[in-house]
């Protein structure tokens, strides 16, 4: 008897660089029918035309930080594939002004959109999802390794990737009981939209590529087999954990 197609809704499609684009092919290989959620109209066309390059995808549209779109959204997701086996976050964002200099000088609205952006989007778009997860499943979302050690420049991000990755034991402590596992990713660093954001990112690849034990920086292609991995019946005893994909940068003292 064949399984059904199992469906997940990635969050964060902005090009072909972006490790949600890496995290759909991937989950398309493995067979997963896919809702790729882009942010607005300006990034609409360009996702519609990578969309169209994954039989069987569907676009939508959703701002992470409005509640209401949230929850006309999921409801769109109930209408087309009433279950979901599986949701991908790979959404962050800080204020340009807020990642640059001194950390010291975060201001509070920087600091407010950072964490109401990359993290409380997370327990949101989580909160939206359970009712449609009634067999389970897992939930994906994206660390670096500036949550854990200082990164100069990372700044506010950093902060707000740590305030994620204790998101994802709180909520894996809530949702282990409903079968449904969440688990971070802490890739190296990647040359996205995103990351182009962050001053000095060339000199973060340099320093990665010479000092992790691997010499040389992660492929997207790399944690977007991770994520799959991490969706699947192999990764079923695992919740709650940080994985780093970031070719071992992470475990060198200097």
């Amino acid at each position: 008897m064949t399984e059904p197609q199992k469906t997940a809704v990635i969050f964060g499609l902005a090009n072909k660089r972006s490790i949600a684009w890496a995290i759909a092919l991937k989950l398309q290989e493995a067979g997963y029918r896919l809702a790729i959620v882009y942010q607005n109209d300006r990034l609409e066309q360009e996702a519609k035309d990578l969309i169209a390059d994954l039989p069987g995808a569907s676009g939508f549209m959703c701002d992470l930080s409005h509640d209401e779109q949230i929850a006309k959204l999921f409801d769109e997701l109930r209408a087309r594939y009433e279950t979901l086996d599986g949701v991908i976050h790979s959404v962050a964002f800080a204020p340009a002004e807020d990642m640059k200099g001194e950390f010291l000088n975060t201001t509070r609205e920087g600091f407010r959109i950072a964490h109401d952006v990359s993290v409380y989007s997370l327990i949101a778009v989580a909160r939206a999802a359970v009712p449609l997860m009634s067999a389970g499943g897992g939930i994906v979302t994206m660390s670096y390794y500036g949550a854990e050690k200082v990164v100069p420049k990372y700044n506010v991000m950093g902060v707000a990737k740590a305030a994620l990755e204790a998101t994802v034991r709180y909520l894996a402590n809530d949702l282990g009981a409903k079968n449904i596992r969440v688990n971070a990713i802490s890739a190296g660093p990647i040359k996205t939209l995103a990351a182009r954001g962050v001053s000095g990112l060339g000199e973060m690849l340099k320093a990665h590529a010479e000092r992790a034990p691997l010499k040389r920086n992660v492929d997207p292609a790399e944690v977007g087999g991770t994520a799959a991995f991490l969706l699947s019946g192999a990764a079923s005893g695992i919740t709650g954990e940080t994985i780093y994909v970031d070719c071992g940068y992470n475990i060198m003292g200097f």
